[in-house]
């Protein structure tokens, strides 16, 4: 199937999707999370692809967040219904694949992107990679599982630090954290990828479907719809508007607190 956002190509049992807009820096626009949709569930139908790989193009970024001028004018329903519609169509969908996919964060990974890499079953990251949830300095909080997904990898307090001070960090830190599992050269990225892909392979499929099921499990709550909910509600208030007003303006945001 021929994509616009992203290339997608299976060999030896590992299918391999690429968000390619790299003049965006891969950023995720509303088409780019229906393609890649499309792309996880071809996979995961496909009884000969055994591992999933997701990755960004080109050396700069995996993702680096969401497309901002596609909600910057939302009301409260619309961002409610931005972040339910990601989550069912993406994010919860890849966490719940039963096809395993690894997220080879191959630069910066904030926002959404970040998002992304902690809804796959594991991270492997660049030396060069860079992670934060950047959403509290437009005025908003993560929307696509974030705040779930974060703390249950990090820890709470570490994940509150993130996502209150918007802050980036390191690949190193990250793996020092929990949030990857081996940071490796750029260059090495896709390759030590496959070759866990590879380990991966020698075990039973319908065990590995049933263990990510189990494993999953353990973290049913109630919170993602919360987030859906306080993500919303953000599209209502004054600080959003400055914040991505400010963000698209490419000026420093001036925050009221209302």
């Amino acid at each position: 199937m021929a994509y616009e956002n992203i290339l997608a190509a299976a060999e030896n049992g590992i299918g391999v999707i690429t968000i390619n807009r790299p003049t965006k820096l891969n950023a995720l626009n509303r088409a780019t999370i229906v393609e890649l949709s499309e792309a996880f569930n071809a996979f995961d139908e496909d009884s000969a692809v055994r591992v999933i790989i997701v990755t960004g193009s080109g050396e700069k970024a995996f993702v680096a967040g969401a497309d901002i001028a596609e909600f910057s004018e939302f009301s409260v329903e619309e961002g409610e219904q931005l972040a339910a519609l990601g989550q069912k169509l993406l994010f919860d969908f890849v966490h719940n694949l039963a096809t395993p996919v690894i997220a080879a964060v191959n630069g910066f990974a904030l926002g959404g992107g970040l998002e992304l890499a902690m809804a796959a079953h594991f991270r492997i990251a660049s030396d060069n990679a860079k992670m934060g949830l950047p959403e509290v300095s437009l005025g908003v909080i993560p929307g696509y599982g974030g705040t779930q997904r974060l703390p249950q990898l990090v820890g709470k307090g570490r994940a509150m630090e993130m996502i209150m001070t918007a802050g980036m960090i390191t690949a190193e830190e990250a793996k020092s954290y929990g949030l990857v599992n081996h940071v490796v050269p750029q260059a090495e990225l896709l390759d030590f990828c496959k070759g866990i892909a590879l380990k991966i392979m020698k075990n039973s499929p319908v065990a590995i479907s049933k263990a990510i099921k189990a494993v999953n499990a353990s973290y049913t709550t109630s919170g993602f719809d919360v987030e859906i909910v306080a993500f919303g509600e953000s599209f209502g208030t004054e600080d959003f508007k400055e914040g991505t007003t400010a963000f698209l303006e490419k000026r420093k945001a001036e925050f009221t607190g209302k």
